[in-house]
């Protein structure tokens, strides 16, 4: 590649004729004071011990330093500041007077140097201790932390102090279920190791008993584990492998059981891990018909040990009608005698169609049971009004007479004999007609005696002994 975008025609001379900045030199001019001219405001402490070693005599060739032209300053200093010519002599003798006198500031100066720098470089060692000390501390509380949140692990450097510290600093929730090893209050040193697992709520029907259960593993087979719950033969709505995420999972357990099934004068025992009773029994080869039924229902969970008994169901259906009995009401009625009743509303009862099974069960005929039942008809109330008004005691000329012999004729002194072809009723066996001519109401047989009786003596007077032909005689006897 071609370098010419980063090169120029022109040659870089590190010397130029007329100095770095062109022919103009004056920057450059001003003249260049000693280094001993200026006080030295800061000094390490290892130079401070150059000021008291003394300086080795300088030689060169062809004799000594005064031989080689040196200039002797004031107070029999050499002075060193202007270079040898090309014959060997110092050039510059006549600035041997100016450099006689910086000798003498810089021994004097030298002279104080031990005391002074030692007031001034002891804060300097205090600081630079103090900064030692602290970097130690520094350097002991970092630890070195392998941190293990929910599987994942790394490495970190912290100043925290125990486990909750650490958790805190690195963000780290913690849950009612989760769990943390060491515990959150265990101090920390360098190397620790902290892991932290999540919980994890597992919706879990175990052998048709449904309870939420927590769990810090990371698949179904470890929560298993974790729950003591024997997978072995036992049927998983997951697989085993399936990872359990943050927010759970809903899993189905059905261990595997024995159970016994009697059906048909046989015994069979399975091991299964049904869900139903139907399901074992099914299992089992044992087919179910028409109404057969087990003796634990069908739909309910098989248990560990369980015995079920199939039931061979047989039987029909029956419709029965039966009578629902009416409500009588009462009323008081002043207009009537008293123990006389009439009925205003004649009750009449309802009417009831029943629906019966009636099963055979392995053979042996069962208790009837109803199924249903239906009203075909509501009964309705039967409505009496009850007299109240008082019975006289007399009727002008039939008082004197045997009532008492003409009623035991009659009835045999029953008040509510019948005869048999229900036409006649009562103590005196009066016909409804004669008996509503009378004033009755009702039924005569209904009547009180006393009524009956007054009724008997207002016929007396009415047509004699004739409504009595055979028994009329016993009035006068």
């Amino acid at each position: 590649m071609s370098k010419s975008q980063y090169e120029t025609s022109q040659t870089y001379d590190p010397y130029p004729p007329y100095g770095p900045y062109g022919s103009d030199s004056s920057v450059h001019t001003a003249e260049t004071l000693s280094y001993g001219l200026y006080e030295d405001t800061y000094r390490p402490a290892y130079e401070a011990q150059a000021y008291f070693v003394p300086e080795p005599a300088l030689s060169r060739p062809g004799g000594s330093l005064a031989q080689a032209g040196g200039a002797v300053g004031e107070g029999g200093e050499l002075d060193f500041g202007s270079p040898l010519d090309e014959e060997g002599t110092w050039e510059g003798a006549e600035l041997a007077g100016a450099s006689g006198r910086a000798a003498r500031r810089r021994r004097a100066r030298c002279a104080e140097r031990p005391e002074s720098t030692v007031r001034r470089l002891l804060p300097q060692a205090l600081v630079v201790a103090f900064l030692a000390g602290g970097t130690t501390a520094f350097v002991a509380k970092d630890k070195a932390i392998e941190l293990t949140v929910d599987g994942k692990p790394r490495t970190l450097h912290t100043f925290a102090d125990d486990v909750h510290e650490l958790l805190a600093e690195q963000g780290v929730p913690l849950g009612a279920h989760d769990v943390v090893a060491p515990a959150p209050g265990r101090a920390l040193t360098s190397g620790d190791a902290v892991a932290v697992r999540y919980g994890r709520p597992v919706r879990l029907t175990l052998d048709g008993q449904r309870r939420q259960v927590w769990t810090t593993a990371h698949t179904v087979e470890g929560a298993l584990d974790e729950l003591g719950v024997r997978a072995d033969g036992a049927y998983l709505s997951a697989s085993p492998s399936q990872s359990i995420g943050r927010a759970g999972l809903a899993l189905d357990v059905r261990t595997e059981r024995a159970v016994t099934i009697m059906a048909d004068g046989r015994t069979r025992t399975i091991r299964t891990n049904a869900a139903t009773v139907r399901a074992a029994v099914e299992e089992a080869g044992i087919g179910l018909r028409g109404q057969d039924t087990t003796s634990v229902p069908l739909d309910s969970f098989p248990r560990d040990g369980q015995t079920v008994t199939v039931l061979r169901v047989s039987g029909s259906r029956e419709v029965r009608e039966e009578q629902i009995p009416f409500a009588v009401e009462r009323a008081e009625d002043p207009t009537l005698f008293a123990g006389t009743e009439v009925v205003v509303q004649a009750g009449q009862p309802g009417l009831r169609r029943d629906t019966y099974l009636l099963r055979i069960v392995n053979g042996v005929r069962d208790k009837p049971r109803r199924e249903t039942s239906e009203v075909v008809r509501k009964p309705r109330k039967q409505v009496v009004k009850v007299g109240t008004k008082p019975l006289p005691t007399s009727v002008d000329g039939a008082d004197h007479l045997n009532w008492h012999g003409l009623a035991a004729c009659e009835s045999g002194g029953r008040a509510h004999a019948v005869d048999p072809s229900g036409t006649y009723g009562g103590l005196y066996q009066f016909d409804a007609r004669t008996w509503h001519s009378l004033g009755g109401t009702g039924r005569p047989q209904d009547a009180p005696a006393e009524e009956q009786t007054l009724r008997a003596k207002k016929l007396y007077v009415r047509q004699g002994t004739t409504p009595w032909p055979h028994c009329g005689t016993r009035l006068h006897g």
